[in-house]
């Protein structure tokens, strides 16, 4: 059974950083993809950033430069860091995983079979 466990989210003052961690576990092959999303209050779910097995990043243009993805293998944990935060990356944020060797940085939500539980982020002014 894959489980996709977040933590890392709270409350931080805009300007400020927060880290998402997702640990993976379950999943038959350490050749998987990972992503993240994000939903505001009354928004649709939206793509924040990904990584391929392979490395290979993407990022929403709304958060590049600012939040970065990184992967520890070992550990099957996929970060998201994010700095310079604002009050519009206020949000609950999702992580998902999917068994794809494509070699691009998927960035829609049904290029993802298996979704972590949220976390809340909130960023005030």
């Amino acid at each position: 059974q894959v489980q996709l466990v977040v933590s890392g989210g709270g409350l931080v003052q805009a300007g400020g950083s927060l880290r998402l961690s997702c640990a993976a576990s379950g999943l038959s092959s350490s050749r998987y993809r990972m992503g993240w999303f994000r939903q505001a209050p009354g928004k649709e779910r939206e793509f924040v950033a990904a990584m391929s097995w392979m490395g290979i990043t993407g990022y929403a243009t709304s958060v590049k430069g600012r939040f970065t993805i990184t992967r520890d293998v070992a550990r099957n944990t996929v970060y998201l860091q994010m700095n310079s935060l604002k009050v519009e990356d206020t949000a609950v944020y999702y992580c998902a995983a999917d068994l794809s060797q494509a070699a691009f940085a998927a960035s829609k939500e049904n290029d993802y079979a298996y979704w972590g539980q949220g976390a809340q982020v909130t960023v005030s002014s």
